[in-house]
C-alpha cells in the first residue's frame, strides 16, 4: 500500500474513533443503535479470521476451552505464557487466576494474580480466621456462541468465526470500549499501545496451525484443556460427556464455549 493509502487509512480510523467517542460521550443512544446494527451487518458480511495457514479449513472445526478446577495450582505459568506469546502489554491480562479462601464461619475472599510472576498476596483471609477450604479458578474469554461483546460493537470489529472463535479486527476497531463495557465475565479491555479492544483469541494463530494455545501448553498440571466439538475422537468431547461441568452466568443466554469442571458454587 501506498505512503497516501496509508494514511488515508489512518485519517479515516481516526474519524471512526473520533465519531464514536463523541457519541458516546454525549450519551448519543440512537447514534449507537444505528451502527450497531450496521456493524453486525459487516461482521456477517465479511468475518477476517486473521492470518491463518491457506489450507485451513474453518468449516472442519469448532473450538472449546475447559478448566479443571480440581487440578489448578494456581501457579501462573498460562498468564506468563500469554503474556509472552501475545505481548499483553505490562499491567493487563488475556487470561488470569482467581484464588477463593472460604473461612470457616463462610466468608469469602477472592483475590487475583498479579505482577510480572501471576503471584499471589499472602494472607488474604483476615487476620485470625481459620481457613475451611482454597481453590483456585482460571478465566478468560468465554467464546460466547451469542456474544454480547458482537452484538454491540458499533463497527463489526468483534465477531465470530465460523470454527467458534470470537475475535477482535483491530483494523476496523475505533476503540469505543462498548464491548469491553457489555462483557459480563470481564475479559476485554483497551489495549493502551494499539487503542484497540483485546482479548483471549484461544491462540488462534496457533490452533489453526495445528498446536495448543499457549496456556494450555505450559500448564503443568493439566488443568486447562481445548479441544474440537466437531471430531467425534477428541479427548475435549469425552470428559464433557464424562464429568460434571459448569457454565459461568448461563442465565445470561450467551451460551459460553468455556467450561467449568468442577467448579464450586462460590464462583460467579
Amino acid at each position: 500500500m501506498s505512503t497516501a493509502g496509508r494514511h488515508g487509512r489512518a485519517r479515516r480510523a481516526c474519524g471512526r474513533r473520533a465519531l464514536l467517542r463523541a457519541s458516546a460521550a454525549a450519551g448519543g443512544g440512537l447514534l449507537v443503535v444505528c451502527l450497531g446494527t450496521l456493524g453486525r451487518r459487516l461482521a456477517r458480511a465479511a468475518p477476517r479470521p486473521g492470518p491463518v495457514p491457506g489450507d485451513y479449513d474453518w468449516e472442519q472445526h469448532y473450538w472449546a476451552f475447559a478448566v479443571d478446577t480440581t487440578r489448578c495450582i494456581g501457579c501462573g505459568s498460562c498468564m506468563r505464557a500469554c503474556r509472552a506469546e501475545n505481548q499483553v502489554p505490562e499491567g493487563y491480562f488475556r487470561t488470569w487466576v482467581e484464588r477463593y479462601e472460604i473461612a470457616e464461619g463462610g466468608e469469602v475472599q477472592v483475590d487475583v494474580a498479579a505482577g510480572r510472576e501471576a503471584s499471589f498476596e499472602r494472607d488474604a483471609l483476615p487476620a485470625g480466621a481459620a481457613r475451611a477450604k482454597a481453590f483456585f479458578v482460571p478465566k478468560l474469554c468465554n467464546h460466547c456462541e451469542r456474544s454480547v461483546c458482537s452484538q454491540v460493537c458499533p463497527v463489526g470489529a468483534s465477531y465470530q468465526t465460523k470454527d467458534g472463535v470470537v475475535l477482535v479486527d483491530a483494523e476496523r476497531c475505533v476503540g469505543c470500549a462498548y464491548c469491553v463495557q457489555a462483557c459480563p465475565y470481564g475479559t476485554r479491555f483497551i489495549n493502551p499501545l494499539t487503542h484497540t479492544a483485546e482479548k483471549c483469541t484461544l491462540c488462534y494463530h496457533r490452533i489453526t496451525r495445528g498446536l495448543k494455545p499457549a496456556c494450555v501448553l505450559v500448564c503443568p498440571v493439566r488443568a486447562r484443556l481445548f479441544g474440537d466439538l466437531k471430531n467425534p475422537r477428541d479427548p475435549l468431547r469425552r470428559i464433557l460427556r464424562q464429568r460434571r461441568y459448569t457454565l459461568l452466568r448461563p442465565e445470561l443466554g450467551t451460551h459460553p464455549k468455556c467450561y467449568y469442571l468442577g467448579l464450586d458454587l462460590e464462583v460467579k
